[in-house]
């Protein structure tokens, strides 16, 4: 496996398994005691943290650090559906922002 395609597998496993923890990024970069923004780029394979964040992550996952390197650790399928929930929490997210921005506003 590339270097690459070793950060895009670490990402996926650890919003797969975030998802079925039910945890959200916020939560999780708590108990890995990283900031959200570092969590999001590892997710989406743009960052690779050192052994130390790895640990922490895999412990706030209450997984072991092998875990989040599995070559398949959801079926295609799994991983689709992630794919749809991640897309439909932005659009809810975005949604419920520009409701409270026209509240603000007196809309």
């Amino acid at each position: 496996m590339k270097g690459a395609d070793i950060k895009k597998a670490l990402g996926q496993n650890i919003k797969y398994f975030r998802f079925h923890k039910q945890i959200t990024q916020a939560v999780l970069a708590e108990k890995a005691d990283i900031s959200i923004t570092f969590l999001s780029n590892i997710e989406r394979g743009l960052k690779y943290p050192k052994a130390q964040i790895l640990a922490q992550i895999a412990s706030g996952l209450e997984v072991g650090v092998w875990e989040l390197f599995k070559d398949e650790v959801t079926p295609v399928e799994s991983k689709e559906l992630v794919g749809r929930l991640t897309n439909d929490m932005r659009s809810r997210v975005i949604e419920a922002m520009d409701e409270v921005i026209g509240q603000y506003r007196g809309e």
